[in-house]
């Protein structure tokens, strides 16, 4: 195999990854509600100064040793961008839920240009960073070329990963996932039988949001920069990923996200990466025109 072939394969698991991770939080609130969520994005972007001030706390009260550094981190923003997600769903969602469809789709979008300005006017609009927290690099031969791959992007897969099987067996074997399961398929009847459906749905945007707060964690550990404009790109990429691998399934976010990144890197890499962006979107226009229901997500039937 071609070592460069290899490297942007790499390159593509660990951008995939974070993609899978954000668009999660995309496709459960699509399953629950059937609206999308556009803020999300820019929580993932908090997510992300909430890294640096997590890092600068724990550095503040003595803390220097890297498993706690990483692990009161991820601790921190998680729990953070899970309030966020929970607020967001109180303020945009919950009073319009009887309303027409697109009164959610339009309050969604301003409370993203809202998030936007509210980091832009408290934080500034600078470019913001951190420093790197993972050293090191392992090297191998392959055929004439080298292949490297560094700790950091091996740590992002693994809690990539870790992530996603966890929210996997809660949604699937526990008592809390049979909830939601429920309240997905018929919401009405799930709370005739006692659920209360307006708690699950709140559930639900905090796990989201504590997926794309994971995410943003591993990307700013990646890059090191950030600035409150970071969720919109990518935010996008991930709702691309989403709708690739079948909106309102799990396994489909993750699957959609890693082709996203893999097909994403591999343009880059031997083709243009000026143009990366639009053959992203440009491959998301062939599924949906050969197929509109996703990779792994199931034909909707209309009734009329």
């Amino acid at each position: 195999m071609d070592a460069f072939f290899l490297q942007q394969m790499i390159n593509g698991l660990t951008l995939g990854a974070v993609y899978g991770l954000i668009a999660i939080g995309y496709t459960m609130v699509y399953g629950i509600i059937g609206m999308i969520n556009f803020a999300h994005g820019e929580v993932y972007m908090i997510s992300a100064y909430l890294c640096a001030i997590g890092l600068g706390l724990l550095s503040y009260f003595g803390i220097h040793s890297f498993p706690l550094l990483i692990f009161g981190t991820l601790i921190f923003t998680i729990v953070i961008t899970g309030v966020y997600g929970w607020v967001i769903e109180r303020i945009a969602y919950r009073p319009l839920r009887n309303s027409t469809r697109l009164a959610p789709l339009i309050s969604a979008i301003g409370m993203s240009l809202i998030l936007q300005n509210y980091v832009q006017i408290s934080q500034g609009p600078n470019q913001q960073g951190i420093p790197t927290l993972m050293s090191g690099v392992l090297r191998f031969n392959v055929g004439d070329g080298m292949v490297q791959i560094t700790w950091t992007k091996i740590f992002i897969l693994l809690a990539a990963f870790v992530g996603m099987a966890v929210l996997t067996w809660v949604i699937q074997y526990t008592r809390l996932g049979r909830i939601c399961r429920a309240t997905q398929q018929d919401r009405r009847m799930a709370s005739i039988l006692g659920i209360n459906t307006d708690r699950v749905i709140s559930l639900v945007f905090v796990m989201g949001a504590s997926m794309a707060g994971l995410a943003g964690v591993l990307v700013t550990m990646n890059y090191g920069t950030f600035d409150f404009y970071a969720g919109f790109i990518i935010g996008i990429k991930a709702f691309t990923a989403a709708v690739l691998g079948g909106i309102g399934s799990l396994p489909g976010a993750m699957l959609g996200g890693l082709l996203l990144g893999i097909a994403e890197a591999q343009f880059a890499g031997l083709v243009n990466s000026d143009y990366k962006d639009v053959f992203s979107f440009a491959l998301l226009v062939v599924i949906l025109i050969f197929r509109p229901q996703g990779l792994l997500g199931r034909p909707m039937v209309v009734k009329v």
